[in-house]
């Protein structure tokens, strides 16, 4: 096979979910639905928080810049996708998958990252309540989010740069519906043992870091609400947890399942599938599950709204 090195004209073929055409007008329609409510939900959120004097806390603090998050991480794969839809291509150039795969790689990092953080508030808040102020300062805080924006940058651009470094072929059909970042290194000629190490020592240390931070804050938080005398004490203290609990749940349950069982399967379409459910069904419920069983969110919702009318 001859390696294509004009990555110039260089085009990868994504076959998304379904290659039946008449399928194609249902998914559109879909994936524009979802995709509307999570910017718009995701942004209702930021709205709040930035509104409300009563909400610039850490908690929410760090809430608004994951409902941020959310709103990139989607924005970097569905709207190529109904393009693609509209236009009836699949194409999408070499340059357009590496970008793609450097965006996607930084938000699903930093959604990771952001969650631990928001665990280890959670910790602060219940374990050691009368220094909560005192530890989660505003210093303290910014540097959380940026220490997490600025590794997952180093990580997606190593991810990409490692990409750049391979030479791919003519079969060039991606069963995704993005430039998924493993699907993509295996449609290369070159040899690709560096890049899956490097995909699976940073996937230890970049994602079982953070995911053992967060069981570690639970085990604590457990801990103590367990010491807590008090059923409504006890309530009180699942409760103030119990969104992000949810959160966390939903999106490493769903992305754990793809990516373990990717190793087992071998129906590529029926993998895509699955990754509909942490790359768009997870960040468009975010928004719900804050607020639907936030009281102070829900205010702040109700404040906004009054104010604009």
């Amino acid at each position: 096979m001859e390696l294509g090195n004009d990555t110039q004209h260089l085009e990868f073929l994504l076959l998304g979910l379904a290659e039946d055409p008449e399928l194609q007008p249902l998914i559109f329609g879909l994936f524009l639905f979802m995709y509307l409510v999570t910017v718009l939900g995701n942004l209702l959120i930021i709205l709040a928080v930035i509104s409300d004097s009563h909400l610039h806390t850490p908690m929410y603090f760090f809430l608004s810049n994951l409902s941020f998050v959310d709103i990139c991480f989607t924005s970097t794969t569905i709207p190529k996708m109904l393009v693609n839809i509209q236009t009836q291509s699949k194409a999408i150039s070499y340059a357009g998958c590496i970008t793609q795969i450097h965006f996607f790689v930084l938000f699903v990092g930093l959604d990771d990252f952001l969650l631990a953080v928001m665990a280890y508030d959670r910790y602060v808040a219940i374990c050691l309540p009368l220094n909560y102020m005192v530890i989660m300062n505003f210093r303290l805080c910014g540097l959380l989010v940026l220490v997490s924006w600025f590794v997952s940058f180093l990580h997606a651009l190593l991810q990409s740069l490692m990409m750049l470094r391979l030479s791919f072929c003519t079969d060039l059909e991606i069963p995704h519906f993005f430039c998924e970042l493993n699907q993509a290194i295996h449609r290369a000629c070159s040899d690709t043992f560096l890049n899956d190490l490097v995909i699976y020592i940073t996937a230890v240390f970049l994602g079982g870091g953070p995911l053992a931070g967060i069981l570690y804050s639970y085990y604590k938080i457990v801990s103590s609400i367990r010491a807590i005398s008090s059923a409504q004490g006890k309530y009180k203290g699942f409760s103030t947890c119990a969104s992000h609990l949810s959160v966390v749940s939903l999106f490493y349950g769903t992305s754990l399942g793809v990516y373990l069982s990717s190793d087992v399967a071998q129906n590529s379409h029926s993998i895509a599938t699955a990754s509909v459910m942490y790359t768009v069904v997870t960040p468009m419920l975010n928004p719900f599950i804050y607020s639907l069983r936030n009281k102070d969110i829900k205010s702040a919702l109700r404040r906004l709204y009054e104010r604009e009318k």
